[in-house]
């Protein structure tokens, strides 16, 4: 496919692999099925960039021959996409009943204050993201943390320090 979209900010060797997915799916501006495209594209974009900025959002609508808005609208009615960055590290701090009841506000306290960031926020050097969570389904583990996809359970805000620790020296 011609190169159809300006590029921004974003590192020119991740819009290359994007656009090597998005050719390979070979869509056509007469396409009917182009918007069907729309989800796998923004899976695929999320994967290699880490979020959906606007600048991308753009990029993908152009690639896709849709508007924007029609991106904007699926990012953000889909809880899985996210126009933030995040961390290296993604601690999500479950807040469902049994973790809250078992003292889940006083980890996620304790990771904030660390790492001096908010939920939804990433660290200066984009090492480490907070975010909070509803429930994991580990309700038997609570009060529960994961990064990256591992679970900690019954976490108490003295462990915090050694988590991110765990995760820090990893560098």
């Amino acid at each position: 496919m011609e190169q159809c979209c300006k590029k921004g900010t974003l590192p020119a060797n991740l819009y290359q692999e994007l656009d090597n997915f998005i050719d390979s799916l070979s869509i056509k501006k007469d396409d009917p099925r182009r918007k069907g495209f729309l989800i796998q594209v923004l899976h695929r974009a999320q994967h290699i960039f880490g979020y959906l900025p606007e600048e991308l959002q753009v990029y993908i609508a152009k690639k896709l021959f849709i508007h924007h808005s029609e991106v904007s609208g699926v990012i953000s009615f889909y809880n899985y996409f996210t126009t933030l960055p995040k961390g290296k590290y993604q601690i999500s701090v479950c807040m469902g009943t049994a973790c809250y009841v078992k003292g889940a506000q006083k980890v996620l306290d304790e990771f904030e204050r660390i790492l001096k960031i908010k939920p939804g926020e990433v660290t200066s050097d984009m090492k480490f993201s907070i975010d909070a969570l509803r429930c994991v389904g580990a309700c038997g583990l609570a009060p529960v943390v994961q990064v990256n996809g591992k679970v900690y359970g019954r976490v108490t805000p003295q462990q915090v320090q050694g988590i991110i620790d765990e995760y820090a020296k990893g560098e």
